[in-house]
C-alpha cells in the first residue's frame, strides 16, 4: 500500500514539474508594443517613446526595414520652401485632390487629408533626428506632379538608419528574429499582448499596459494571399518586395474582429527589372527628362501617368517590356539606390552608347523609329505639349552618350488591408475600435484606394506611424 502511494506521488509530481514547464510562458511586460521594424514601425515606436512610454518592437526578420529600405526613397509633400526656389506651383489641396483621384476615389477622404496635410511636418520631423534631403524636387513615375524629395542617402535605407538611431537613443528595445504569432486579448476585448516566436522556435509573450501597434506591411511576398485576391499574381511574378511582406499583421487582426479594405488593389511597380522584379538597376527614376519606348522604338503612353496606367500599358507591349531612355545630363555617376551606373552598364542592367542608333541596336529596339521618336519628343519640349497629354517636361535627349534601361511590372504595393480611423485606431468590422489596437503603413487599407501615387507610401508610413505611436502612448 504505502509503495503503491509513494509511486502515485512521483508520478503526480513528475506531471506537476513537466506540465506548466512546457506551457507556461513568462510574459514581458512593457507599455507600448510594435509590431513590425520597417518605416512605420520604427515610426511608431519612436512617438510612442518620445511621449513618453516604453516600448518593445518586434522585427521578424534578421534586420531592420522591411521594404522601407527597398523602397527608391521619394517622399511626397507640399514643400513651398524648396518647391518655390523652383518655380514649382503647388498647394496641399492638389496634392489631396491628385490622391484621391488617382485612387479613383475610393480612398477615405479623412485619412488622405490627414496624409496630404501632416507629409511636411513629418518630413521635418525626420530632419530633426539628422536626415537630409537634396533640395531638388522631382516627379517619379506614377507621382503625376513634381512634389518628391529625394535623400541626400541612398533610396529607403536613411529612413531606416535614421528612426533606428532615434529609437536606440529613446531606449526602444528591439528584438530581431522575432515573429507575432497572435495578439492577446482580454475579457472586455482589449488588446493587451502578444504571443511571438524567437530564436530557436522559442515562445514568447509580451504584455502592453497602454496598446499594441500593428506595422507588418503587406502581403505582396504572400503567393496565397495575393492570388486570393488576384490569381494572375502567381509565384512566377515577380515582386519588388521584401520576403517579410507576408500579410501577418492583417491575419492577426482579422482574428480578433477586424475589418478590411481594398485587398483587391494590388499595385503593379511599372519599371522594375525584368529578370529579378527589383525596383533597382536603372539610371534614373525621374520622368522630367526621360520617355518610355516599346521595341519598335515608339512611345505609347504619356510618362507622367497613374502606376496602374503604366503598368498596363507596358504588357500590352511587345514581350510586356519597355525601355526608359536618357541621355548624358541624366545620368550622372551614381543612381538613387548608391549604384554606379558604370556598373550597370558592365552587368548588363542597362545599355550605353554614343549615338541612338548604336543604343537601338544594343538594346534591340528599332533604330529608325527609335531616332524618328527622340527628335519628335524634343520638339515637344520647346513646346511642353505632346499627342499623349503630358505634364511633366524637363530637358531634351539629345546629349550623348545616351542609355537605355529594360523595365517591365511587378508586384509592388498592396493597398488593401485593416481599417483605421483618424486615430490610426483599428476598427471592428461593424465600424466600432478594437482598443488597445493601433495600425499604420502597407499593414492599413482604405488610404490609396485602387491605386497609390508614387512618392506617397513613405509620406504614409511616417505619417500614420507617429500618429500611432502617439496615440498608444496616451492610452
Amino acid at each position: 500500500m504505502v509503495s503503491v502511494i509513494i509511486m502515485t506521488m512521483l508520478f503526480a509530481a513528475g506531471c506537476q514539474d513537466k506540465t506548466p514547464a512546457a506551457s507556461k510562458v513568462e510574459a514581458e511586460e512593457t507599455e507600448v508594443i510594435v509590431l513590425g521594424g520597417g518605416g512605420a514601425g520604427l515610426a511608431a515606436a519612436v512617438a510612442a517613446a518620445e511621449n513618453g512610454s516604453k516600448v518593445i518592437l518586434l522585427e521578424k526578420m534578421s534586420m531592420l526595414g522591411g521594404n522601407t529600405a527597398r523602397a527608391g526613397g521619394y517622399y511626397n509633400a507640399v514643400d513651398p520652401q524648396r518647391q518655390g526656389a523652383l518655380g514649382i506651383e503647388d498647394s496641399v489641396e492638389h496634392h489631396y485632390q491628385q490622391t484621391i483621384e488617382g485612387g479613383d476615389n475610393e480612398g477615405h477622404p479623412v485619412l488622405v487629408k490627414i496624409l496630404t496635410d501632416n507629409a511636411l511636418d513629418s518630413l521635418k520631423w525626420l530632419e530633426s533626428y539628422g536626415m537630409e534631403f537634396q533640395d531638388r524636387i522631382v516627379a517619379i513615375q506614377g507621382g503625376m506632379w513634381e512634389r518628391s524629395h529625394i535623400p541626400a542617402t541612398s533610396s529607403g535605407f536613411g529612413y531606416i538608419d535614421t528612426l533606428t538611431k532615434a529609437a536606440e537613443e529613446k531606449g526602444v528595445r528591439i528584438l530581431l528574429d522575432t515573429k507575432a504569432e497572435e495578439l492577446i486579448t482580454d475579457d472586455n476585448g482589449w488588446v493587451v499582448g502578444v504571443t511571438a516566436t524567437g530564436e530557436d522556435n522559442k515562445t514568447l509573450e509580451f504584455r502592453a499596459s497602454k496598446a499594441v501597434v500593428v506595422a507588418t506591411g503587406g502581403f505582396a511576398a504572400s503567393v496565397e494571399m495575393r492570388t486570393k485576391y488576384d490569381p494572375r499574381l502567381t509565384a512566377n511574378f515577380p515582386s519588388t518586395n521584401n520576403p517579410g511582406a507576408t500579410g501577418d499583421g492583417v491575419v492577426m487582426a482579422e482574428k480578433v474582429g477586424a475589418g478590411t479594405a481594398g485587398m483587391e488593389y494590388i499595385q503593379l511597380l511599372p519599371l522594375a527589372d525584368p529578370k529579378s522584379g527589383s525596383s533597382q538597376h536603372k539610371v534614373v527614376t525621374e520622368i522630367q527628362s526621360t520617355i518610355m519606348v516599346n521595341k519598335e522604338g515608339k512611345r505609347f503612353v504619356n510618362e507622367d501617368n497613374r502606376r496602374d496606367v503604366l503598368a498596363g500599358a507596358i504588357m500590352d507591349q511587345t514581350d510586356g517590356i519597355c525601355f526608359i531612355i536618357n541621355d548624358a545630363r541624366e545620368a550622372g555617376e551614381v543612381n538613387n539606390y548608391g549604384e554606379k551606373v558604370a556598373d550597370l552598364v558592365e552587368q548588363g542592367y542597362v545599355y550605353r552608347a554614343d549615338t541612338l542608333e548604336e543604343l537601338a541596336e544594343l538594346s534591340g529596339i528599332d533604330p529608325a523609329a527609335l531616332v524618328q521618336t527622340v527628335n519628335k519628343f524634343n520638339k515637344d519640349v520647346a513646346a511642353e505639349s505632346d499627342s499623349f497629354g503630358r505634364k511633366v517636361w524637363g530637358n531634351t535627349i539629345e546629349v550623348g552618350p545616351f542609355y537605355a534601361t529594360p523595365r517591365a511590372p511587378a508586384i509592388h504595393h498592396t493597398m488593401g488591408g485593416v481599417t483605421i480611423n483618424h486615430k490610426a485606431q483599428v476598427l471592428k468590422t461593424d465600424g466600432s475600435v478594437i482598443p488597445g489596437l493601433y495600425a499604420a503603413g502597407e499593414v492599413v487599407g482604405g488610404i490609396h484606394g485602387t491605386n497609390r501615387l508614387g512618392g506617397n507610401a513613405l509620406a504614409d508610413i511616417m505619417v500614420f506611424g507617429r500618429i500611432a505611436g502617439e496615440n498608444a502612448a496616451a492610452e
